[in-house]
C-alpha cells in the first residue's frame, strides 16, 4: 500500500507540472509613441505686479499617440533659465490633456528662486517629457525658449523706510551703547532689499539690528535665538522678540541682511587667536578678562587695557580663557610660564603687546588725542580726548577738506589712521600708520562743522 501511494502523489505532481506549462496566448504589447511638438502662447511675457495671479503663458503639445489609452498618458513639463540643459528644473505633471498653464507669479517665483534679479529679462527653457503612466516609453519634446522679465514683489520683511541699518550688541565694538559709531557698525545698501556690512564680532554675544541709529523704538531681531545654527544665518523679523546670537569666535564676520526672503548669513572673514588679561582690576577671573588678538593667528597679540585706579595693578597673559595656559613675567620684558605676575606702575589705559613666539612682552600708558590739518597751526598741535570708561572722545571743528589721525601720548610712534582698502570692513577701520581720515581719494571726506570724534580701541588686536 505504501508504494501504491508514492506513485499516485508522483502522478498528481507531473500533472501539476505539465498543466503549469501550457502556452494559453501572447502577452499584449504596444507600439512606440512619437516625441511631442510644444509650443507656446507667446515668447515674450513682461508682466507687472498687478498680473500676478494672470495667466500668462500656455503650452501645447501634439499627441504622442502611444498605443493605450491616451488618457492615461503621463506628461511632465520641465522648466528652467537658458543655457543650462534643464539641470536646476522645476517639473509639473499632467496626465492625459495636452496643454498647461502658468500664472506670471509662477513663472516669477522659479526665476526669483534662482536668485536671479528683479526687473530683468531671463530666457527661460520649456519642454515636455511623455510617458505611458508607468513612465515606459519616455519621449522628449523640443524646447521652447520665452523671454521673461522678472518684476518686485513685497519682501517678506519690511526694509528699512530710512534706508540705513545699523548693528548694536554686546558682538560689536560699541556694545549696547546707542547710538553706534559709524561707519563702523552701519551696513551698506546694496538695492531696496538687501544691506551687508563687515564688522568686528566679539565671540559668544549677541546682537540687533536698527533702522535708525540711536532709537530703540524698532529693531530687526530673530523669534527663538536658541534655535541651532541661527549664529550663521536663518530667518528673521522686524520687532521679534529675542536677540541674534553671534558666532562663537571673536574676529571679522560678513553679515548679509535679505530683506525679500526674510533670512540673513554670516560669514566668517579672519578668526582671531585671542589672549586673555586677567587680573586684580577685574577679580583674577580668565572667562570674563579683556582680551589681545592676533588677527593673524601668529603669535603676535596687541591690545589695549583699562586699568582703573585701585589695586596692585597684577595680571597675566592667558591663551585661554582659563588658568591652563598661562604666561607670566620672566623679567626684563619676556614671557615665562613659571614667573610672577606681571605688573604696571598705576591706573591707566595701557597698550599691551606680546610675543608667544619670541616670548617678549611690553605694556605702555597712554593717552590719545586728535591732530590734523583742522588745527590752527596745521598738523602741529594735538587736540586731547577724554576716556569715558569705554572710548576716547574728542571735539574738533573742521574745514571743507580737512583731515586727521589718532596718536598716542603727543608722539608720531603711534598713531592710527583710516585702514582703507587694507581692512575687511574698509572705511572705518582703524591700523597703525593708516591713511588720513578725510582724504576723499581713499575714504569718506570730512564734512565742515564740529564734530565729537569717538576712538574705540577695545577690539581685541
Amino acid at each position: 500500500m505504501k508504494s501504491l501511494i508514492k506513485i499516485s502523489f508522483l502522478s498528481l505532481l507531473m500533472a501539476a507540472f505539465f498543466t503549469s506549462c501550457d502556452k494559453v496566448g501572447s502577452l499584449p504589447t504596444y507600439a512606440g509613441g512619437t516625441a511631442s511638438v510644444l509650443t507656446a502662447s507667446t515668447t515674450t511675457i513682461a508682466p507687472v505686479m498687478a498680473d500676478s495671479n494672470k495667466t500668462v503663458l500656455t503650452l501645447t503639445w501634439t499627441s504622442p499617440a502611444y498605443a493605450a489609452d491616451s488618457t492615461t498618458s503621463k506628461y511632465i513639463v520641465e522648466v528652467d533659465s537658458s543655457g543650462r540643459s534643464f539641470s536646476k528644473e522645476v517639473t509639473r505633471t499632467v496626465t492625459g490633456a495636452l496643454t498647461a498653464s502658468f500664472t506670471a507669479k509662477e513663472l516669477n517665483n522659479i526665476l526669483l528662486n534662482y536668485g536671479l534679479a528683479y526687473n530683468t529679462a531671463y530666457n527661460m527653457d520649456f519642454r515636455i517629457t511623455s510617458s505611458y503612466a508607468n513612465n515606459n516609453d519616455q519621449l522628449k519634446s523640443n524646447t521652447v525658449v520665452v523671454k521673461y522679465t522678472t518684476y518686485v514683489v513685497p519682501p517678506k520683511v519690511t526694509p528699512p523706510t530710512t534706508k540705513a541699518l545699523y548693528l548694536v550688541g554686546a558682538a560689536t565694538s560699541g556694545g549696547w551703547g546707542n547710538p553706534v559709531p559709524t561707519p563702523a557698525q552701519q551696513f551698506t545698501k546694496i538695492d531696496s532689499v538687501t544691506y551687508q556690512g563687515t564688522f568686528y564680532l566679539n565671540g559668544g554675544q549677541q546682537y540687533l539690528m536698527l533702522p535708525l541709529n540711536g532709537d530703540w523704538t524698532h529693531k530687526y531681531s530673530v523669534a527663538d535665538n536658541t534655535l541651532a545654527g541661527l549664529s550663521a544665518g536663518g530667518a528673521f523679523g522686524y520687532d521679534l522678540s529675542q536677540n541674534f546670537p553671534g558666532p562663537a569666535a571673536t574676529g571679522m564676520y560678513k553679515i548679509l541682511a535679505d530683506f525679500q526672503h526674510g533670512t540673513f548669513t554670516v560669514t566668517k572673514v579672519a578668526l582671531y587667536a585671542l589672549m586673555y588679561v586677567p587680573g586684580d582690576y577685574q577679580g583674577w577671573t580668565p572667562a570674563t578678562a579683556p582680551t589681545l588678538g592676533s588677527p593673524k593667528s601668529d603669535g603676535n597679540y596687541d591690545g589695549y587695557i583699562n586699568m582703573p585706579a585701585g589695586g596692585t595693578y597684577q595680571f597675566k597673559l592667558n591663551t585661554t580663557p582659563d588658568w591652563s595656559n598661562s604666561w607670566a613675567d620672566g623679567g626684563g620684558g619676556t614671557l615665562s610660564s613659571t614667573g610672577p605676575n606681571m605688573q604696571v606702575a598705576g591706573a591707566g589705559y595701557y597698550h599691551i603687546v606680546a610675543n608667544t613666539t619670541a616670548k617678549t612682552w611690553s605694556a605702555t600708558a597712554t593717552t590719545w588725542s586728535l591732530i590734523g590739518s583742522f588745527a590752527a597751526s596745521g598738523w602741529s598741535n594735538d587736540v586731547d580726548m577724554t576716556f569715558n570708561g569705554t572710548a576716547w572722545t574728542g571735539t574738533i571743528t573742521t574745514a571743507t577738506g580737512d583731515q586727521f589721525k589718532f596718536r598716542a601720548n603727543h608722539d608720531w610712534g603711534t598713531n592710527l589712521g583710516d585702514a582703507g582698502a587694507s581692512s575687511a570692513s574698509g572705511s572705518g577701520s582703524l591700523s597703525y600708520g593708516g591713511d588720513n581720515i578725510g582724504d576723499g581719494t581713499k575714504n569718506i571726506a570730512v564734512p565742515a562743522g564740529t564734530h565729537k570724534i569717538t576712538l574705540f580701541l577695545n577690539n581685541s588686536g
